[in-house]
């Protein structure tokens, strides 16, 4: 048998590791054997907060105010939202070919069927995310180096 531990004490120390590390796996290999211990991460929806409403002067005694127009928040994207590019893999998401490199598109930009949007580097391989048709970009959603995961909605193409 190799040099690597199977007790409960062992698997315990490397869920610590991960926990305090935010890594979500963890692996090791010795000859013949090996051991990995992952983890799940629940991404919590991000609540849209309520635009404060100014505090109105007091009003005479039997008039009733109006509250102010509070301004509608933006519209969720979901895989489903009509011109929504979602990611075909789980990794890591780029947005520039290269460190310090212009964004493959901005908002507002015009693209091709085919045209390079994004890259998504899973498993030490960088794959092009190519736009499922012509249109302008409306919206990005993610940030560059960011963690996404299959089906998440990476830029909606309009």
């Amino acid at each position: 048998m190799s040099g690597i531990s199977f007790s409960p004490e062992a698997i315990r120390a490397l869920a610590q590791i991960l926990r305090e590390t935010d890594l979500t796996e963890i692996e090791l290999a010795d000859k013949d054997s090996r051991v990995r211990v992952t983890r799940s991460v629940t991404v919590a929806p991000v609540a849209m907060a309520a635009a404060p409403v100014a505090a109105a002067p007091a009003a005479a005694p039997g008039l009733v105010q109006a509250a102010a127009p509070v301004p509608a928040a933006e519209a969720v994207v979901d895989a489903s939202t009509p011109g929504a590019v979602t990611s075909p893999m789980v990794g890591v998401a780029y947005l520039a070919p290269e460190p310090g490199a212009a964004p493959f598109v901005t908002p507002g930009a015009k693209v091709a069927a085919g045209q390079t949007l994004l890259l998504i580097e899973a498993m030490k391989t960088f794959n092009q995310i190519k736009a499922p048709k012509a249109g302008t970009v409306t919206r990005i959603l993610i940030e560059s180096g960011a963690p996404v995961e299959f089906g998440e909605p990476l830029m909606v193409v309009e």
